[in-house]
């Protein structure tokens, strides 16, 4: 919001607990709610207008999905079937309702980044795109809404995912061009004797969010693991300075 507020004229942001995105089995009624907090927050970034439909204005009669085939297909997309359908589908109702320019998104959902990115070129919207980097704690965890689920013990571990994902970096970057198998091997271990049940971590081409052995600019590392009954995500760019 505050990198959105000194580059545009009108500043316009969202609430929306997405139930589209959710499945049968997950968080969508318990999902952290905190609308005046939020307020407050948008208000001292300088946001002009905040829009907060009900769940059901903009999923009544929903007869149309938005379906963003190629990289939505692996790791969040294979975790968790029609994620990403209901993301695509939501997103280009808000574009379409509020018609704006350019829109700004965080980097540490990289894989909704890359369906977003897709379906705004493939449907042709003319919205430029912002991803932003992670905002983290001090300790490195990735800001999240689903962190508030961590008990304080959880709390104390959850960093471990992302400096795990730094140590993986920082060993592919002493070898530039290729990355070695045991390096995940060995951070998926770590992350295990952590007490993490890791549903992947693995090392992403960003352009096709497929599995690549390749060190360049367009290689990233994500991962999804859960610390007792919350699943962390996160992701780094494997050459960040």
């Amino acid at each position: 919001m505050r990198t959105a507020r000194s580059e545009c004229d009108v500043l316009a942001s969202s609430i929306f607990v997405n139930p589209l995105q959710f499945g049968p089995s997950e968080d969508f009624s318990r999902y952290p709610r905190r609308e005046e907090q939020d307020f407050e927050l948008a208000r001292s970034a300088g946001v002009d207008l905040m829009l907060c439909p009900e769940p059901d204005e903009l999923t009544r009669s929903q007869q149309t999905t938005v379906h963003v085939y190629g990289v939505s297909e692996l790791f969040e997309g294979a975790f968790r079937p029609g994620h990403f359908d209901g993301v695509a589908t939501i997103v280009a109702k808000l574009f379409n309702i509020v018609r704006p320019n350019a829109a700004f998104f965080g980097a540490k959902d990289l894989q909704q980044c890359a369906v977003l990115r897709t379906m705004v070129q493939d449907l042709n919207f003319g919205i430029k795109l912002r991803f932003l980097p992670t905002v983290r704690e001090s300790d490195g965890l990735a800001l999240s809404s689903r962190n508030a689920y961590l008990s304080p013990q959880e709390r104390e571990l959850a960093p471990r995912l992302f400096a795990t994902l730094c140590g993986v970096a920082e060993s592919a970057k002493s070898n530039v061009g290729s990355l070695a198998e045991e390096l995940l091997v060995q951070a998926k271990n770590r992350l295990d004797s952590y007490g993490f049940d890791v549903d992947y971590l693995d090392v992403v081409d960003w352009n096709t969010m497929r599995p690549t052995r390749v060190v360049d600019e367009s290689t990233w590392l994500v991962a999804a693991a859960r610390l007792g009954t919350t699943r962390l995500i996160d992701s780094k760019w494997v050459l960040e300075p």
